[in-house]
């Protein structure tokens, strides 16, 4: 097989036969000369034809010309393919995943070894489909995934509803409205008519499985780390949503090779960030070398845990660069990293527990300086900025100026005896850089919910008056404070727009000589070579016409009545694909309204619209969603309207509403 670079064919169409009969749309990018050669999967509902056509354009090509087959598969009901989507993650989804492994290690082209790449939902199932051991699956490389499907994904955090939960499932009820190509699908109209018809409601499907159930824990690999046998690669950026699966990997699969790469990217691949992009492409290629076709790659060798050092930098919501140096540890956990324990004291911290109380209590819009929960999904104007008025509304801890710098690797905990005014609570914990001139900077957060035992599979509510005791993880953090600079903890009851809010105002009194700050603190004398990902390789683009470029825009406003307004709005541009001549079109509107004194004021919407085009025959989609509540449930509507040459063939709506039980 070539290990050096070789001329690549393009398959722009192929289908793969199911068992049942059915066939998944793919296509494949194959190394020149006759093989066999192993083979690498990405596997998502995404399509191939238009939605990740230009992200796919810059991954496939490059590693089919180091020699392997590449292959980038629609599941079920999505781009091409047949059937119909049930919902991310499901049984048909994996039992489909494993059947498309069998058959690639079968064709002749092959030699047996498959390894699967992923961002997000990839990633999610290149992990599940490795935890169900298929004979052909050998590697597996996972960016921004989760280990935890109720912990660490969009529907919760720590037992707290976030708002991305109604937002994700709007983005996947207009993804999957979009109509199969007419070039590929005679029958394209009955089956695009039929597909949104038959579409689950997957914001109210998520959303009535409010704990941590059988549903959440299906595809969840925590549930077994010895189950998996392949060697995984797990990489992330800071300004991803995704931070915490890298380094739970690496710590803990017991059966495979597990390595953890943390950059400063946001929820994209490394070599396509906006944030110091870097050579995604050489982690593939040297991981799949060594572990699809056998050669001394180097990627044995590589640290458990690499990650870029974040220090302080002056957050914008823009996209701007960041600022801090690459550090690894060889072994993760790591005997360089010990808990700081930090007690907390009345606006501060001290060397031992301290009597009295503090009060947490805050208007419900607090949260405006939190950013986009899942940074890089949106064109720009997404990302955390200045903290500080977020802090002046929370109850703030922080320490004098350092006097030599701290620095910090793994997740923050924070434990606190409370008790409450109101049976339904959440807490948010933010961990902040302050700059002498008062700039502050997110360092890590997370939400919990109050009502919640440890395992998040019991919610009961709770006593007003009671104390309760609860220690919980932030995120993930590497970050290093300079001197001069301040640490700060602070607590809020909400932090919307990226948390649904409790259905009351609560506040929370903290009794503190039962309330702590625990830091990783990492200290290194000799620091080990770091091996960092360097900038981003030249990669191929794909070829075709813009029409409109990419926009965004993000408006803040508060209304006559008090209520405060965040409205986004997205356009993905307008371009023709010069392979076959498809115009794809797309924009999204969001909005999060909330009065600062009524948490159920609570409102989040959402309009998406697509276009499509070819010569005569044109499409057009559009989308609307909404959610809000009241204290007692939550009230989802959606609804469809498919347009083909300017006239409407379909329109339907759906309603729901669920009861809220301790959200």
């Amino acid at each position: 097989m070539p290990s050096e670079q070789t001329a690549v064919t393009t398959t722009d169409h192929l289908w793969i036969p199911l068992p049942d009969g059915r066939r998944l749309a793919a296509r494949l990018w194959m190394p020149e000369g006759a093989g066999p050669f192993p083979a690498i999967l990405e596997y998502l509902p995404y399509r191939k034809r238009d939605g990740t056509a230009p992200r796919d354009a810059t991954t496939h090509p490059v590693f089919a010309a180091h020699g392997y087959a590449c292959l980038r598969v629609d599941i079920t009901g999505s781009g091409d393919s047949d059937g119909r989507f049930d919902d991310e993650y499901s049984e048909q989804e994996l039992a489909d995943g494993e059947a498309v492994l069998t058959w690639i290690a079968a064709q002749p082209w092959s030699t047996g070894r498959v390894g699967m790449i992923g961002i997000s939902w990839g990633g999610f199932n290149g992990l599940q489909l490795a935890w169900r051991r298929p004979e052909a699956l050998k590697a597996v490389v996972s960016v921004a995934s989760t280990v935890d499907r109720y912990a660490d994904d969009i529907h919760y955090m720590g037992g707290c509803l976030l708002s991305d939960n109604k937002n994700w499932s709007s983005q996947m009820f207009a993804y999957m409205t979009r109509p199969l190509d007419p070039d590929l699908r005679p029958d394209w109209r009955e089956e695009w008519l039929g597909r949104i018809r038959d579409l689950p409601f997957m914001g109210a499907d998520w959303l009535s499985h409010q704990t941590r159930d059988e549903f959440w824990k299906h595809g969840s690999v925590c549930e077994d780390w010895s189950a998996i046998t392949a060697p995984v690669l797990a990489i992330t950026g800071w300004a991803d949503a995704y931070v915490n699966a890298p380094p739970a990997i690496a710590a803990r699969l017991t059966n495979a090779p597990g390595k953890a790469l943390m950059g400063p990217w946001e929820h994209r691949y490394g070599h396509i960030s906006k944030l110091e992009p870097s050579d995604f492409h050489g982690e593939v290629l040297r991981w799949f070398d060594q572990y699809l076709k056998g050669e001394d790659s180097g990627a044995e060798a590589l640290p458990d845990y690499r990650a870029y050092m974040q220090e302080h930098f002056n957050p914008t919501a823009k996209n701007t660069p960041r600022k801090g140096r690459w550090v690894a540890e060889a072994q993760w956990p790591s005997p360089h990293v010990q808990d700081l324990c930090l007690p907390l004291a009345p606006g501060g911290f001290a060397e031992t527990p301290q009597t009295g109380s503090v009060t947490v209590a805050n208007p419900a819009t607090l949260g405006q300086a939190g950013g986009y929960f899942c940074a890089g999904m949106r064109i720009d104007n997404e990302l955390p900025e200045d903290q500080q008025a977020d802090d002046a509304l929370s109850a703030c801890f922080e320490t004098a100026p350092l006097t030599a710098p701290l620095e910090l690797l793994g997740r923050p905990r924070v434990r606190l005896r409370f008790s409450v005014d109101r049976p339904v609570a959440q807490v948010m914990a933010r961990l902040c850089d302050v700059a002498p001139g008062g700039v502050s900077q997110r360092i890590s957060y997370r939400a919990r919910n109050l009502c919640h035992d440890d395992s998040h599979e019991v919610a009961t509510r709770l006593e007003p008056g009671r104390v309760y005791e609860v220690e919980f993880e932030l995120n993930e953090c590497a970050h290093r404070l300079v001197e001069g600079h301040r640490l700060r903890l602070a607590l809020s009851t909400s932090y919307w727009p990226i948390v649904w809010p409790a259905p009351e105002a609560a506040e929370i009194t903290l009794a503190l000589e039962g309330c702590m700050l625990v830091l990783p603190e990492r200290n290194v004398t000799e620091e080990i070579a770091p091996m960092a990902p360097p900038p981003a390789r030249d990669y191929p683009t794909i070829g075709g016409r813009d029409f409109r470029a990419a926009s965004g825009t993000s408006e803040r406003r508060v209304e006559a009545d008090g209520t405060h307004v965040l409205e986004t709005f997205d356009d993905y541009g307008r371009a023709e694909n010069s392979d076959h001549g498809l115009i794809a079109d797309s924009t999204v509107m969001m909005r999060y309204k909330i009065h600062p004194d009524d948490p159920s004021s609570a409102t989040f919407e959402s309009d998406w619209t697509f276009e499509f085009a070819r010569g005569d025959w044109g499409v057009e989609i559009g989308t609307e969603n909404r959610m809000t509540c009241d204290r007692t449930h939550f009230h989802l509507w959606r609804r469809v309207t498919a347009k083909e040459g300017g006239a409407i063939v379909l329109t339907r709506e759906w309603t729901e509403s669920l009861l809220r039980g301790v959200l």
